[in-house]
Parts: C-alpha cells; sequence; structure tokens
C-alpha cells in the first residue's frame, strides 16, 4: 500500500516525510510572521482563517495546524471561540513583566537585555562581513535613514529596532532572527529611553552610518567595537542617578 506521505502536500492534508515535514512547517512559521508584520496586526487582530492560509502559502492543513501551534507556544498567537487564531498579547506581556521595573527598565535587566543584544549584533559581524553584498548594505543605509524622518519616540524606536533587526537579519540564520524578534517589544521599549529630543535621533542615525562604514570596509575590529560602543552608551544612561540624563541616548 502507498504511504499518504508520498503524495503532494497541497493536495491533501497528510504531511509529507519527516524531514521535509519539519522544513515545511518552519517555513511557514516565517511566512506567517511575515505576514503579521507586512499587514500590521496587533494584539487581538485575527490571523487567515486555516483554510486561507493553506491557500496562501500553499501548505496543508496539517502543516498549518503545526505552524500555529509553533506560533501558541512562543504565545505569539492564541485561539478564541468562534473567531479563530487572534494575535496575542501574552508573550509581548510576559517579556515586559521579566524586564520591567515599576515604571521602567532595572538597571540590571537593562545590562542583560543589551548583553544580550551585543552578542547577537556583534556576533553576526563575522557572516555579514563575508558574504553581505553592497545591495544589502544600501539597504541597511535605507533603514538608517527612516530614523531622521521620525515623528514621534515611538516612530524613533520603530526605526531604530528595524534597522538592528536587518543587521541580524543578514546572519542569515532564522533561529538567531527568531529570537531577537521574541525581544522585540522590550528592545523597542529600551529604544524609546531619550528619544524626545531630535539630537538623539541624529546621534543614534551617525551611530548607524559609523557601523554600515566598517561592514562595507570589511573591517571586523571597527564593527564589534563600533556596535559594542553604540550598545554601552546606553547602559550609562540607565546607571545614572534618576534625573541626571546625559545629552545623548544611542541605543
Amino acid at each position: 500500500m502507498a504511504h499518504n506521505s508520498a503524495k503532494p502536500e497541497h493536495s491533501t492534508g497528510v504531511e509529507p516525510a519527516e524531514v521535509g515535514k519539519t522544513s515545511a512547517v518552519d517555513r511557514l512559521v516565517e511566512q506567517i510572521r511575515d505576514l503579521i508584520a507586512e499587514r500590521g496586526l496587533g494584539i487581538g487582530d485575527a490571523l487567515p482563517t486555516e483554510r486561507d492560509l493553506g491557500e496562501q502559502f500553499q501548505a496543508g492543513r496539517n502543516t498549518v495546524r503545526e505552524a500555529l501551534q509553533v506560533l501558541r507556544a512562543y504565545g505569539l498567537v492564541e485561539t478564541r471561540p468562534k473567531v479563530g487564531a487572534v494575535i496575542s498579547g501574552g508573550h509581548g506581556e510576559a517579556i515586559r513583566r521579566l524586564f520591567a521595573f515599576h515604571n521602567g527598565i532595572s538597571p540590571d535587566s537593562f545590562r542583560d537585555l543589551q548583553g544580550f543584544r551585543r552578542i547577537i549584533e556583534t556576533g553576526v559581524g563575522d557572516h555579514i562581513i563575508l558574504h553581505a553584498s553592497e545591495a544589502d548594505l544600501d539597504r541597511l543605509e535605507a533603514a538608517n535613514a527612516r530614523i531622521r524622518t521620525a515623528e514621534s519616540v515611538e516612530e524613533a524606536a520603530r526605526y531604530d529596532y528595524e534597522f538592528h533587526e536587518a543587521i541580524v537579519e543578514l546572519s542569515g540564520n532564522r533561529t538567531t532572527l527568531a529570537a531577537y524578534r521574541m525581544m522585540r517589544s522590550v528592545i523597542e521599549e529600551v529604544m524609546r529611553l531619550g528619544k524626545a529630543e531630535r539630537p538623539v535621533q541624529s546621534a543614534t542615525y551617525e551611530a548607524h552610518a559609523e557601523i554600515i562604514g566598517a561592514l562595507r570596509a570589511r573591517d571586523r575590529i571597527a564593527y564589534a567595537y563600533l556596535m559594542s560602543r553604540h550598545l554601552e552608551f546606553g547602559l550609562k544612561f540607565v546607571g545614572a542617578p534618576s534625573g541626571a540624563q546625559p545629552a545623548a541616548i544611542k541605543t
């Protein structure tokens, strides 16, 4: 008897062989995450139905269900009666509770977060220097330029985050990128620090431009130094006594 797994996935709800199934689920998880970002879906917004997701991404029913289970495990999606899968606030709130201290970010938590970012963002440098094209770096330039157009603190923080995420994305490692994206809510909260002043946005832009310059020069040492300095600057701000703020925050 022929195995169902030998049939094309789009013609049946049964999954293909194990290796292919894992790849299909991982790919669909990433596609759904991209769809959420592209449509700007927020907490409480409904995802397309399982059938619609399957048709849009040419995925079988089981693949769709397993992908949604992965997103639920990350706390990004929850299922509501008569509605289906919706964007959940559980993950973001859990992360914020982990790092929040009263009405802000505690110094120790801030150092932990920036330490996490330093490991990721300096760690991907070698791969980017070896493999990134000039077109990739041009896209980083475009992402950085948006910071100067920001008209609010929230917008500036979002553009700042998107620049750093773009750097991590150039690593080509989906697991690293997914781990970084999971921290987006608290990273953006940190990035809001000090961004009420226009000079701070200019300082952030200039720091990013230096980082891009090091990547264009394929200079590993300069990149690691500039990225570390960029992240460490914010540590001085959070560690400062209440009411004492440096002239610029570059997070």
